[in-house]
């Protein structure tokens, strides 16, 4: 399985033989970023906003899940969960199952949810969690979420690069929150192949953006070709 993040809440979710997803693709217009050229089999809308329901930007004809409800498609399981936000909009946090891996996309979330909600979340392998705010978690309520999940991989998203227009903080101020220092390692993707590759211990995997083709769009093919093994610099991650 591969995790590719493409900025803000956006990732892409793969295995050979199943079902790929796309989670939240943004309007670059209101978010910033490169416009979303992919390609997947099914579509993951956590709430209306510009920044996580553009599904424009995904090529072909997906299943669009846009709400609370159980899936199973092309051997891919989904479990979406509402919850309600004061003085905002509903957000929906999925769960979604590879080969038993659990990872748990939070969305726009802004708050901590309540215990039964977490019941309903389950066991949480890999986390993709807001960390700088706005209208979504900010770093301490990330943290806090964070130690109460005990995920064994945390992903960060939803944060201040130079390329957003949104004013959300740096992810330096999660890093330092968690006590990780801003030299940790950077990767193109997250690979696993199965359960028994996860650390026991919460570990935060920083990922980079996808290389860009001349043109300045997204080249998957390039996000392909790189393994979570062979770390990168990002510079626009450190920045700020």
């Amino acid at each position: 399985m591969e995790i590719t993040w493409y900025g803000h809440s956006c990732f892409r979710i793969s295995e050979r033989g199943m079902g790929s997803v796309v989670c939240d693709p943004y309007d670059y217009q209101a978010i910033g970023y490169e416009p979303l050229k992919l390609k997947s089999d099914i579509v993951t809308i956590s709430c209306n906003k510009p920044g996580h329901s553009f599904t424009a930007g995904i090529k072909g004809e997906p299943f669009i899940i846009d709400g609370p409800g159980e899936y199973e498609i092309n051997n891919v399981f989904i479990n979406g969960y509402k919850t309600n936000q004061k003085d905002e909009e509903s957000n929906t946090i999925y769960i979604i199952e590879y080969n038993g891996i659990f990872i748990a996309h939070l969305g726009n979330l802004n708050r901590i949810p309540t215990l039964s909600e977490l019941e309903n979340v389950g066991t949480t392998h890999i986390l993709l969690i807001p960390v700088g705010g706005g209208n979504a978690l900010n770093s301490s309520k990330a943290v806090e979420l964070i130690s109460m999940i005990k995920p064994n991989v945390v992903i960060p998203m939803h944060y201040a690069v130079p390329l957003t227009k949104p004013n959300l903080d740096p992810l330096s101020k999660f890093l330092k929150e968690m006590g990780i220092t801003q030299t940790e390692d950077v990767y193109s993707s997250y690979k696993i192949t199965n359960i028994a590759q996860l650390p026991e211990e919460t570990k935060v995997i920083i990922l980079n953006h996808p290389q860009r083709d001349e043109m300045g769009t997204i080249d998957e093919s390039a996000a392909d070709e790189s393994s979570a093994s062979e770390p990168i610099l990002n510079e626009e991650s450190h920045a700020g």
